[in-house]
């Protein structure tokens, strides 16, 4: 099994949702200077749209996902804040 590390810890769009333990969705990465497509796998289901953060690879083209937000959207003065 061939393992791509370089796809953790890197965030991505849900374009298939997950269905937790029953089967997994789908993932696109910004990756490598564009953009890729990866089988998604996350202990809870999560919804078309969701944006996850890639926390392991279980081999040739499958990952395992979290639900994830970026923190620096929470501070004063980022981007789309109005204070």
């Amino acid at each position: 099994m061939v393992r791509d590390e370089a796809v953790i810890g890197c965030h991505g769009v849900l374009v298939i949702a997950t269905r937790g333990a029953a089967g997994p969705g789908e993932v696109l990465v910004r990756i490598r200077g564009g953009s890729e497509t990866f089988l998604a796998w996350s202990a809870e289901p999560l919804p078309v749209g969701a944006t996850v953060l890639v926390i392991e690879t279980r081999g040739t083209r499958q990952v395992d996902v979290a639900e994830w937000a970026d923190p620096l959207d929470a501070l004063p003065g980022a981007a789309g804040d109005a204070g």
